[in-house]
């Protein structure tokens, strides 16, 4: 008897149900590709907070401008990552050619709405020598003793990068006015100083993408419970957090003040409803390729002779 082990033709049955897999996957494959295709490409216009917008009618559940469910929404995330990357590098690259421009993105949010994911998996995705991250605390004292905007200045994006403010200057008209931590008559007087502010960093050549990630109550009780079932979300949790939801509704109106009274024609401010993380993801990831790619940023042209380099590589 041969040693080779006999080779056992596949039965009918399994060649079928194996051909019936194929299609099955083929045709899940197809119906993501249409739900990504079905997407609508206004999303800053969707988002946008214009004239007459009511915080409280935006239903954090919604996925504005996209028709599809999860899968098509991860997909949608993934096929978006070179477009996003490449933008990324040719501003950075413009930088290098003696260019000015960056871009700011403002992100902010009641606890566990997701800021932290949006570093991570939209703009993670870029080269992290283009991109300055901050993630404002509570000022010191000495910070608060300079002035609310002294450490903003400080972590602005330089030409080339992509600045990230996990929380911002806004807290200082969010937190500070729910908890009067200054009187009223000073934080009052801030949302001007921020429209200032703002349109001075437009005329120096940042466009400021200003991104307020709306979770419902309910959704971000959720995240909460689940952070204190897993050992590995343990760091994440805050006991201050359930402090903070007592004051939600004076959270909804202090954004609500600052959304309508800070979206300006130069800096809007968008919306993102949070719930649905691959949703919330998927759109900021949007929103930043529909802002770089109004930026145009340039390939810088060969600061030598291309002929005579290619030669002499030619000749080494």
């Amino acid at each position: 008897m041969s040693s080779r082990k006999q080779q056992v033709a596949p039965r009918k049955k399994d060649v079928k149900e194996a051909a019936a897999l194929r299609k099955a996957l083929t045709s899940a494959e197809q119906a993501v590709e249409d739900e990504i295709q079905s997407t609508d490409p206004r999303v800053d216009q969707l988002l946008r907070v214009d004239q007459g917008f009511r915080l409280a009618d935006v239903d954090p559940r919604a996925t504005p401008g996209f028709a599809g469910g999860k899968p098509a929404g991860r997909a949608a995330l993934a096929a978006g990552v070179d477009q996003f990357s490449q933008l990324q590098e040719r501003l950075f690259a413009e930088s290098r050619g003696g260019g000015r421009r960056s871009l700011l993105l403002v992100v902010q949010g009641m606890d566990t709405s997701g800021k932290g994911g949006i570093v991570r998996h939209v703009v993670g995705a870029a080269d992290p020598q283009g991109v300055r991250h901050t993630a404002f605390k509570a000022p010191t004292k000495d910070e608060r003793a300079k002035g609310f905007l002294w450490r903003i200045r400080r972590a602005l994006p330089e030409a080339g990068e992509i600045g990230v403010f996990d929380r911002s200057h806004y807290e200082d008209v969010l937190i500070a006015r729910v908890h009067e931590l200054v009187p009223r008559a000073t934080w009052s007087k801030r949302y001007a100083t921020i429209n200032d502010f703002e349109r001075r960093l437009v005329e120096r050549g940042t466009t400021v993408v200003k991104v307020m990630m709306h979770v419902s109550r309910d959704e971000q009780k959720e995240r909460l419970a689940e952070r204190l079932e897993r050992p590995d979300k343990y760091w994440k949790y805050n006991p201050t957090d359930i402090d903070e939801r007592e004051h939600w509704d004076a959270y909804q109106e202090a954004y609500q003040v600052a959304l309508t009274r800070c979206s300006t024609q130069a800096v809007p401010w968008f919306v993102v409803p949070a719930d649905r993380k691959w949703y919330a993801r998927w759109a900021v990831q949007q929103l930043l390729i529909q802002h770089l790619e109004r930026i145009d940023p340039q390939w810088p042209p060969a600061d030598f002779d291309v002929d005579v380099e290619k030669g002499r590589l030619a000749a080494s």
